[in-house]
Order: C-alpha cells, then structure tokens, then sequence
C-alpha cells in the first residue's frame, strides 16, 4: 500500500502537467454542472442554478483523489449569461484550486434552437507540500511547491428542445508545474484539452423520457476519454440511469427532484482498470439550487 502511494504521488505530480482541475475527465454527472469545462453553458438554462458537487474517488486508498466543485449560472438578461466556478482537488499532500469567471452569449440560430459562445477566465494554484510529511534526502523533496498560473479557455453550446452539443477548451494557455525528471526538478506545462459532446431526449410517453449522451475528452500524449450515459426521467421527477467510461469505470447514476428548487444527484462508480485490485469504490455527490 506504502508503495500504491508512492505511485500515486509521483503520478499525479507528472500528470498535472496536462491536466487541471477543471479538466479533470472523472466527472460522472458531468451534464449538471458543465459550466465547469465550458463557459458557453451558463444562461443557457434560463433560470440562475447553483451546483455544489463531492467526489471521493478510491476510497479503500488512504490519502486518495478528492475533489468539491462549486458552479453558479445565471442569465443576466435575453443575451448574456455569467457564472463562476471553483474546483479544488487534492491528492495526499498534492492540492490545486481553480477560479474562473464564466461568460457566455446567445445567437438565435432559428426559432427552437440557440447557439451560446462562451469565455472563461481566471487562475489556479497548484501546491505540493513534501516537508509536511517529513520526506528527507531526496531533491525531489527538497523543499515544498507552490504555484499560481492563470486560465483563459473558451466554448461553444448549441440547444434546442430536445438536443445540445457542447465543444470547449477550458485552458488555451501553458501554465508551469513540477515534474521529476532524472531525480531533480523539471519544470512541466498544462496541454491543451478539447472536451467535445452531446445529448438527445426521447420522449417515450407523457411519463418518461430517455436522455442518451456522451462526453470525449482529447489532450496530447494521452489516450482519449469516452463517457457514454443513459438517463431515464421518470415523472419529471427521479433520473436514472448508467454510464460507462471506456476501459476505466461503469457507474449507477440517480438524480431526485427534491422540490422545485432542489436536486440531489448521486453516482456510484465501479472501477474496470487495473486500480481494482486496490479499489473499486468511487462515490460522487450533487447537489443542485434552482434560484428563480
């Protein structure tokens, strides 16, 4: 287990070269709070959301992934929407934090369907604290991590009734890291991601509709990210339904409309690569405002 960790560390350390908080390709109920990948999302709801989500990842690892996210969306009139995201991640004594501001504007493609192009723009810090944990004698630990880089990313989000499709790039730019590299300091740059998706709604009978998706993320020297889900709304009141990411997880999702102005959406995660022989359990927790 000691050496899982050890694995874990130098992994996370290396891969925050490419990826970010806000990339981070785990997301299960990545639908309900996509503002988080792509600023075009927010006002296209027409309505002001707010959306706190929990992930626990690995649980039977000590120290594993943990991640809380907090979206906020509103459309501030028929054209422009602005929304705010923050992401925090941390992983043993590796943390990152990300703030952004979310802007978006709507184009009327025809009378039942809008394309909304979105801006996002802000900043994360990225903090390794090694000393804390009392490693000694190797450069690598030589002294603690602490980073501040910006972000600037940009979106994409056509809608209609029953269907959307999303593109967008969260971070066009090259932030610094620290990798290992030959037992010494390396510096590391983020690599662009594309995220690219969509959804349609099938309306079985007046009861219950059928919301097939799927969500691909793309970054240079790694292999693609595929979520395919499933949904059924039942009464416009309960979601159920699965998702599989390719090669990683199957997951049982569940979203319950609580009141008019609330949701709880949950997602169980069970691991099909190889980190199974350590755990498989992976819990994800949403909960969703409706605040006009």
């Amino acid at each position: 287990m000691k050496k899982l960790k050890i694995i874990l560390i130098f992994a996370v350390i290396i891969a925050s070269g490419k990826l970010f908080a806000q990339q981070d390709p785990s997301y299960t109920l990545y639908k309900y709070n996509m503002n988080i990948i792509n600023p075009a999302y927010v006002g296209s709801n027409e309505y002001t959301e707010l959306n706190l989500n929990f992930r626990s990842q690995w649980l039977n690892i000590e120290d594993s992934p943990e991640t809380q996210s907090l979206s906020f969306a509103k459309p501030v009139n028929e054209k422009i929407g602005l929304g705010l995201s923050i992401v925090k991640d941390q992983v043993d004594i590796i943390r990152e934090t990300s703030y952004t501001i979310d802007f978006s504007y709507k184009l009327q493609v025809s009378e039942s369907s809008d394309l909304y192009l979105g801006l996002k723009a802000g900043g994360y810090t990225f903090s390794a604290d090694f000393l804390s944990k009392g490693i000694r004698g190797d450069n690598l630990f030589s002294e603690n991590v602490n980073r501040f880089n910006p972000v600037v990313g940009a979106g994409a989000y056509f809608k209609t009734d029953k269907f959307y499709a999303t593109v967008s790039v969260p971070n066009v730019l090259n932030g610094k890291r620290v990798a290992r590299s030959n037992e010494d300091y390396a510096e590391a740059t983020d690599e662009l991601h594309l995220f690219a998706g969509a959804g349609y709604t099938f309306d079985i009978n007046e009861d219950l509709k059928f919301s097939p998706s799927f969500m691909t993320r793309f970054v240079q020297g790694a292999k693609a990210s595929v979520d395919l889900t499933g949904t059924f709304d039942i009464y416009e009141k309960v979601e159920l339904g699965a998702s599989y990411r390719l090669d990683d997880s199957i997951s049982a999702i569940g979203l319950f409309k609580l009141a008019d102005w609330f949701q709880l959406g949950y997602a169980y995660e069970f691991t099909t690569s190889d980190i199974i022989e350590y755990s498989n359990n992976t819990h994800e927790v949403m909960l969703r405002f409706k605040l006009n």
